[in-house]
């Protein structure tokens, strides 16, 4: 449940002390975004799959500040605009093209991911495309 991700590593400058524990200069620090991702405080529902977390009560979308899948800060995911870009094309495509269906049905799809020690990893489904 806390896979490391695709982060940087960062190192302290100095000594330092963070929540009652001494971190010595040098040390590599990971930092933990899914942490922030799984957060009791900032989603309603957060080891769930939920469109909710990015809608207002019109139904429109809202940005939410705690999620942050490219990164954050000076370190964050450069090509962050062209990854959403590209995503959403390929995606807006594949939907005009096709229609997406479960040979087992809607509710036979587990939407909870995969852990591993390296990352949080979607299930394999199986689904058929009928072209448009």
């Amino acid at each position: 449940e806390y896979a490391l991700g695709f982060v940087l590593p960062h190192y302290s400058l100095k000594d330092i002390s963070f929540r009652g524990y001494t971190i010595p200069k040098d040390t590599m620090i990971f930092p933990m975004l899914h942490s922030v991702l799984k957060e009791d405080k900032l989603w309603s529902t957060p080891r769930s799959f939920n469109p909710q977390h990015f809608l207002d009560h019109n139904g429109n979308f809202k940005k939410n500040p705690a999620f942050v899948p490219f990164s954050a800060g000076k370190r964050a995911c450069v090509g962050e605009s062209l990854a959403r870009m590209e995503i959403f094309l390929f995606i807006v495509s594949l939907l005009q093209n096709f229609t997406f269906s479960s040979p087992n049905g809607p509710d036979s799809i587990n939407l909870v991911p995969e852990y591993s020690s390296f990352a949080n990893v979607p299930r394999r489904y199986e689904l058929i495309a009928t072209p448009r």
